[in-house]
């Protein structure tokens, strides 16, 4: 089957283009011991972007994409955030984006492999068409799963889901990770049992949480640890203005502190967010991409004992002194991933939130007539909005609601 796509290739000069393209539909299985199905149709409708299908353009730039494209092809068509109809099941879906041979995706192994729709090994949705395994389309809400046409409002909030269920996935390690940590502190200080040591060695690991950075996975792991962690102290670092929509968002939405570092130097800013936070943090997670992460968090100390770093950038180089690292009892961990069920969870978390003020959109005709000048001067430029979206077919979207 044919169809019209944007889709990455290795070219210098054209790593993105748009255009008609022979579709494969190979059969793929979601997880290991499961059966090999052979992709439905379905019908992208709405579709967002990722910062990952930017440096996909870079890859492709360099002619060092090769891996990435489905087996026996030259190409690999963009995309895995957003909404798709399925003729054959007269519904809307969301693409559950990585399957594979292996028992949990997230956590595959060295004996065990993965593939990404739209971003590793399998085509996206940036497509009038597509094929995707039918147990990996999953479904909306009950109270969501009976529109002739999607809300607009409520498909920018489904664009999400990808990134939103990396955060619940980042939430649960947290939780994990700290209680672990340090239930054995709580039980000393505490002279408790060890199962109630551990509830406690939770809510401390957030007691003084600091997200370094202004994005959307910054804003979800923050907007999961209120929802779980009503006391917790949050406070949002970044060098956005306080009066810029995102560091409002983060106050009146997610019911955060934020601290706007963008005149600070590294000893100010770290300094400040101590005086905010009452102390040292507890847990400082890093998303802002930038090597100032660790270097507040670890040389300038604003990470306490026993306490957690959680690296979700992609790109800087996390480095630590040795000796105040191991006595300061110090983890650091990271992973960006998530399963169906966390995916499933960001569903049922998303239909209900704000997060759909965040998004703009580009219109389809000005994206496909050049998407790499989309790409770098408008959807990924300095003055870009927090999240581009593009709705794929109208025919599906309620553009009035």
């Amino acid at each position: 089957m044919k169809t019209y796509a944007t889709y990455f290739q290795n070219s210098e000069s054209a790593p993105l283009c748009y255009g008609e393209i022979n579709l494969i539909n190979p059969e793929r299985q979601r997880l290991r011991g499961e059966e090999l199905k052979a992709g439905i149709e379905a019908q992208p409708v709405f579709c967002g972007f990722c910062g990952t299908d930017m440096e996909l353009m870079r890859m492709g730039q360099k002619n060092n994409l090769s891996h990435k494209f489905p087996q026996g092809e030259k190409r690999l068509i963009n995309g895995h955030e957003g909404v798709v109809w399925v003729p054959s099941q007269n519904r809307f879906a969301i693409v559950l984006i990585r399957g594979g041979d292996s028992f949990d995706p997230t956590r595959y192994t060295e004996d065990e492999t993965y593939f990404e729709y739209g971003c590793d090994g399998a085509d996206g949705i940036f497509c009038d068409k597509g094929y995707f395994n039918p147990d990996m389309l999953l479904t909306l809400p009950e109270e969501h799963n009976s529109y002739e046409k999607l809300p607009l409002s409520l498909a920018k909030k489904l664009v999400f889901s990808d990134p939103y269920a990396c955060a619940v996935f980042q939430h649960e390690r947290m939780c994990d990770i700290g209680m672990a940590q340090n239930f054995r502190v709580e039980m000393a200080k505490r002279k408790c049992d060890k199962a109630t040591a551990m509830e406690y060695a939770i809510e401390s690991t957030f007691e003084r949480t600091v997200i370094f950075g202004l994005g959307t996975t910054g804003l979800f792991i923050g907007d999961q640890i209120r929802r779980n962690h009503p006391d917790a102290k949050i406070l949002f670092v970044a060098r956005s203005p306080e009066d810029s929509n995102k560091a409002k968002f983060v106050k009146d939405v997610l019911d955060c502190d934020y601290l706007s570092s963008g005149n600070f130097t590294m000893e100010e800013t770290a300094k400040a967010i101590m005086d905010r936070i009452g102390g040292t943090a507890t847990v400082f997670v890093g998303t802002s991409g930038t090597e100032i992460e660790h270097k507040i968090a670890f040389d300038l100390e604003v990470l306490g004992c026993n306490g957690i770093y959680n690296s979700f950038s992609l790109g800087p180089k996390v480095t630590y002194d040795t000796m105040p690292f191991g006595f300061k009892n110090h983890v650091i961990f990271a992973s960006i991933n998530f399963t169906q069920k966390h995916m499933e969870e960001a569903i049922r978390i998303l239909c209900e939130s704000r997060f759909n003020e965040l998004v703009e959109l580009i219109d389809k005709d000005e994206f496909t007539a050049d998407p790499m000048d989309a790409y770098i001067n408008k959807i990924y430029s300095k003055n870009a909005p927090l999240k581009t979206a593009v709705v794929w077919n109208k025919e599906f979207i309620d553009m009035e609601k």
